[in-house]
């Protein structure tokens, strides 16, 4: 039976999700994938999924095994990032920002050589977007934590 409406086009979800993305002139950077998420996306891996507890995912094995935020500074810590201050671009350093629902660690983009953030969005593709207020949302919750190390 056909119900007159067409499917959503998946920028419209991602966008319906993420309701400041629109505004922000963000742009796709990969295809979708599986094969990786957001966190080993900002650590730097696109070969593996990285998440404390989940079976088939990747955790550092000395990296602390909760899913709190602690935990996800801990495992950047072990990769050289030291908390700070600002989001703002700063020359020789690399940032990653960490988001928080409910003090439950959601999602984490890391920031370009350019001062904009790159983000790999759930098992959709990789985006280029302009500030992390383009991903605050009900799905991502807030900017929890900010981190950097040098270049």
């Amino acid at each position: 039976m056909d119900t007159g409406s067409e499917p959503m086009p998946l920028a419209s979800y991602k966008e319906v999700l993420l309701p400041h993305l629109h505004q922000d002139e963000y742009r796709i950077t990969s295809p979708e994938s599986d094969r990786y998420n957001c966190i080993a996306w900002a650590a730097g891996d696109a070969t593996r999924r990285w998440w404390p507890g989940e079976p088939d995912y990747y955790w550092p094995p000395d990296a602390p095994q909760g899913e709190t935020l602690e935990s996800f500074q801990a495992v950047f810590a072990a990769l050289g990032y030291r908390e700070c201050p600002t989001a703002e671009w700063e020359p020789g350093y690399e940032k990653v920002a960490l988001f928080a629902k409910d003090g439950w660690p959601t999602h984490a983009a890391r920031q370009l050589p350019n001062g904009h953030w790159s983000s790999k969005l759930g098992r959709w593709e990789d985006i280029e977007h302009h500030t992390l207020q383009a991903l605050v949302s009900s799905l991502y919750g807030e900017v929890a934590g900010l981190l950097r190390r040098p270049c």
